[in-house]
């Protein structure tokens, strides 16, 4: 493989493993030239997939891995205790190695996140990870993070999370200068819990490079008011749950109406390419593939039940984080929050010194 950049990829991963990780692999393949890959998994199986992919073929090298594969039955610790050898254990090893830019799998989300975790290790001045997803909105798309890497979440953290979101929507999205919001239960300054109200105020007087937009309602992230929404994970979970849900009833209420009657059937005929842009629109796979931020390598999470165009746009998540300077980014934004949380520090120490000697 070279010099050229290389994609690990767990290959029994997911629902419709292994076949629609080929696919997606080749479809990923045809468009994207430029990357090699690392495939883990069943040696025979892939083998046999691959010999029907003519643009992931050549630029593939197939690792056999000596242990099942992770079910998405499996708890997360016994997946660490017991899942070494495993195709996803070895798709992200790859990258603690050097030998990949990035890991992709559509197994399940607990053992992959346990096993990063592990693996990888968290970056120095994360405190913890978050899991960050694409989210279509009515100009495009946002990133909201956290999706439920972890349930609770401190102003630090918060402010942890919006920076790297910041870089996940430049590295992803390709907005050089995206907006930052908080989500919260109003606009208002005074509205919210503790923790996200020091978390907009360590924001605005840290100095960091960020377009910070302030508050934002759950709303706002359907209208596209900030390119990136930082919440804690249980939230940002309920919300995207919803937002699934909705998406589902929307599509199946519109295909009821549109199949109630001859009248309907004819309407729909006619409006058929505006159904079909209004379809890919709500379409799941188009914003397949979550990123597990803060860790010291990229590792990407499909959807257990996607298609192989599914998994190729997770593929595409993995090589777009891959080649870019995400993880330098965030490096020189944690230096400049780490010094403004020491000087405010040394001011709130020289205050509580000054009060003492005036009580004397």
């Amino acid at each position: 493989m070279g010099d050229r950049a290389v994609i690990s990829i767990d290959g029994m991963g997911g629902d419709h493993a292994p076949g629609i990780v080929v696919d997606g692999l080749e479809a990923f393949a045809k468009a994207r030239p430029e990357f090699d890959f690392l495939l883990h998994g069943d040696e025979a199986k892939l083998k046999a997939l691959l010999a029907n992919c003519p643009s992931a073929a050549p630029r593939t090298t197939i690792r056999n891995a000596e242990k099942p594969a992770i079910t998405m039955e499996t708890k997360p610790a016994e997946a660490v205790r017991r899942g070494k050898g495993s195709s996803m254990w070895n798709a992200i090893e790859a990258v603690k190695k050097g030998e990949a830019v990035a890991a992709v799998s559509a197994g399940n989300t607990g053992a992959l996140m346990a096993m990063s975790k592990l693996i990888l290790r968290t970056m120095e001045g994360v405190h913890r990870p978050a899991l960050v997803g694409t989210w279509p909105n009515m100009k495009g798309v946002s990133a909201v993070l956290d999706l439920g890497a972890d349930i609770v979440a401190d102003a630090e953290q918060l402010v942890e999370f919006a920076i790297m979101g910041q870089a996940f929507a430049r590295a992803v999205h390709h907005k050089p200068n995206p907006t930052i919001g908080l989500l919260n239960i109003g606009a208002e300054d005074l509205k919210g819990h503790e923790e996200i109200r020091e978390a907009a105020a360590l924001i605005r007087n840290s100095k960091l490079d960020m377009k910070f937009h302030g508050f934002v309602e759950g709303n706002d992230i359907s209208a596209g008011v900030a390119d990136v929404v930082v919440t804690d994970g249980f939230t940002g979970n309920v919300a995207l749950k919803t937002a699934e849900g909705m998406a589902k009833m929307i599509s199946q209420m519109l295909r009821t109406a549109l199949t109630s009657g001859l009248t309907s059937k004819i309407g729909a005929a006619i409006a058929m390419p505006a159904l079909k842009k209004f379809q890919s629109g709500l379409d799941p796979r188009n914003s397949n593939g979550a990123v597990f931020l803060g860790l010291n390598g990229i590792v990407v999470k499909s959807h257990g039940g996607t298609d192989g165009y599914g998994f190729s746009m997770a593929i595409t998540v993995a090589a777009d984080m891959g080649s870019s300077r995400f993880k330098a980014e965030l490096t020189e934004q944690l230096v400049k929050l780490a010094a403004a949380q020491a000087a405010a520090a040394s001011t709130e120490q020289a205050g509580a010194g000054a009060s003492e000697e005036t009580a004397k």
